[in-house]
């Protein structure tokens, strides 16, 4: 019996029936392992992807608006400031909420500030289907901007939270490449309502947004809680089951839970065991950000809650700005997001169609090229997660500012010339002689400055009064065959395509996704949450300032197109 219990644990044995080779035990537990992995890697997968719809969500808003502008403009007549209202509102709610979003995050957990910002947006999207003045679609705008803000400032952290840490960099920047995907998902919207219903497709093209948002909403609805954030709340055995649902052995998971309990405030230590308090007393000098010498830190569990509950923003504000190593951290976060968003990308991508019709596309055109040229960044994100982990993040970065620019000057360089090669202007009626400008002269010299000016069209070498069907007076011009009304025939109105595609490859390299990834990984625990706040309000004020002022900068009475850019 003994001898049948030996063999069975042999893999070879001898004639005389002796135990060669025993079987090697590692070998006997690497498919449950590699089962236990693939688990994982699905769960990764699925998770990432229903917080990422936070990205998509985003992404989809901002192609949406730029396309759904033109024809929004001729249902309700909007102006330019008008539709930089309806633009930006979007961005100052979602600033107004990303403030709050800390608060937000910390007190609900990651989990249900997703929730709340999925069932925001969703119902932000159902007023903006049925708008029906100027009002009621500013209205619709600042509720889907509420919930923009908290999902662009928790999907970030929660990825980062529960991703393995060996992948997180590039599950982090799938959140960007999803902003991409629902910019050029928008795009091809966009173009198909604009095409088939000119007049009533733009409520389709705004209300369709509920859809994602409903799914992220029943997503989230079976995904578990960030650990991190369960253990700042004491959860500890919460904590643990869901690092072991989500990462490949037991023994990572104990591991990554004790980390988060040494990384906590000395109030939220209470939870460790007696064990663990020698440990974090020796590791006191690399726990990063974290001052352990408080001497009015509470001597209770109880005052210790008490306290905490009772700690206001501002002196939580100021914690975080007296600790050194946070600050630098919270300077470089906040100074990269406002950077990104002052290189202009989401001038390019609010504004992409009016763009094309500055270069003097017709609507329908410029609509499919803000569409397809959105694509472009979904490549550049996606070298960006490839490249990630094997370059680093501050070269991808130094690389991408640097290509960021020089595309830039040439967008600027082909509005330039596509002005002074359009046809010259011999005569022009008083009305549309000149307009006010700042940055030059206002004189009506090229086809380009007549279609400039509202009510006035080019025809033969003359500027005259006129609509879309042709000149007023036929007399001034009688080729009216040849009628130009708003835009002008522009043989570098490719070269504007090429520069933007070139623009959206550069900036999505690096300037794209690694500013949320370096700012989801440089805060410490303790200040994770208000530091993303701030640095996500950051971001939304950058927005701000350029959606707001572009149309306006942009005129000719401004800074001009290629001035502008």
């Amino acid at each position: 019996m003994v001898r049948e219990e030996t063999l069975r644990g042999c893999a070879e044995v001898d004639e005389d029936g002796s135990c060669i080779r025993p079987i090697d035990a590692s070998r006997e537990i690497a498919p449950s392992r590699n089962d236990r992995s693939l688990r994982v890697f699905r769960k990764m997968r699925f998770l990432t992807g229903m917080a990422a719809i936070g990205g998509f969500l985003f992404g989809y808003d901002t192609g949406v608006i730029s396309c759904a502008m033109l024809p929004l403009q001729r249902k309700f007549q909007l102006t330019n400031v008008q539709q930089e209202i309806v633009v930006s509102s979007t961005v100052l709610a979602a600033f107004c909420s990303s403030l709050v979003g800390g608060n937000l995050n910390r007190t609900l957990g990651r989990r249900m500030s997703i929730l709340i910002a999925a069932g925001v947006f969703s119902i932000g999207s159902v007023v903006l289907a049925f708008c029906w003045d100027f009002k009621s679609l500013v209205l619709g705008r600042i509720i889907v901007g509420i919930g923009i803000g908290i999902a662009s400032l928790t999907t970030p952290i929660y990825i980062a939270e529960v991703a393995m840490p060996k992948i997180r960099g590039q599950l982090v920047t799938v959140n960007a490449l999803l902003v991409t995907v629902g910019q050029f998902i928008s795009g091809m919207v966009d173009g198909i309502f604009d095409k088939y219903m000119p007049d009533s497709g733009w409520r389709y093209m705004l209300g369709l947004a509920a859809v994602p948002s409903i799914v992220m909403f029943w997503g989230f609805l079976g995904l578990p809680e960030s650990p991190r954030w369960l253990a700042m709340q004491g959860r500890n055995e919460e904590a643990l089951a869901v690092l072991k649902s989500i990462r490949e052995t037991d023994d990572e998971a104990d591991d990554e839970l004790f980390e988060v309990k040494v990384s906590l405030p000395p109030s939220r230590q209470r939870h460790l065991t007696d064990g663990d308090v020698s440990i974090i007393s020796d590791s006191r000098n690399y726990d990063y950000g974290i001052d352990r010498e408080d001497e009015d830190e509470p001597n209770n569990v109880f005052d210790a809650e008490s306290h905490e509950r009772n700690e206001s923003f501002f002196k939580k504000m100021l914690e975080m700005l007296m600790d050194a190593p946070t600050r630098r951290a919270l300077v470089l976060g906040c100074g990269i997001m406002l950077l990104q968003q002052l290189s202009g990308i989401n001038t390019v991508m609010y504004y992409a169609a009016s763009i094309y019709e500055m270069s003097q596309f017709d609507e329908l055109t410029s609509v499919w090229l803000a569409g397809f040229t959105a694509l472009v960044q979904v490549v550049g994100i996606a070298l960006s997660i490839y490249l990630v982990e094997r370059t680093g993040r501050r070269t991808l970065v130094l690389t991408s500012l640097a290509l960021v620019t020089c595309s830039l000057f040439g967008l600027g360089a082909s509005f330039y010339l596509s002005r002074v090669t359009s046809q010259t202007v011999m005569q022009a009626n008083e009305a549309c002689s000149s307009q006010p400008a700042m940055v030059w002269n206002g004189k009506t010299s090229y086809c380009y400055d007549c279609a400039e000016i509202s009510g006035c069209g080019f025809c033969g070498g003359t500027c005259t009064l006129g609509n879309s069907s042709g000149p007023f007076d036929t007399k001034q011009c009688e080729d009216s065959i040849d009628w130009n009304y708003e835009a002008c025939r522009n043989p570098f109105g490719y070269l504007s395509v090429f520069f933007m595609v070139f623009y959206l490859l550069a900036f999505g390299i690096g300037m794209g996704g690694l500013t949320w990834t370096i700012n989801s990984e440089i805060y410490p625990l303790k200040f994770r949450s208000l530091a993303g706040s701030l640095s996500t309000a950051t971001n939304w004020i950058g927005n701000l300032i350029v959606s707001a002022t572009f149309l306006s900068i942009s005129s000719a009475r401004a800074l001009t197109s290629y001035g502008a850019f």
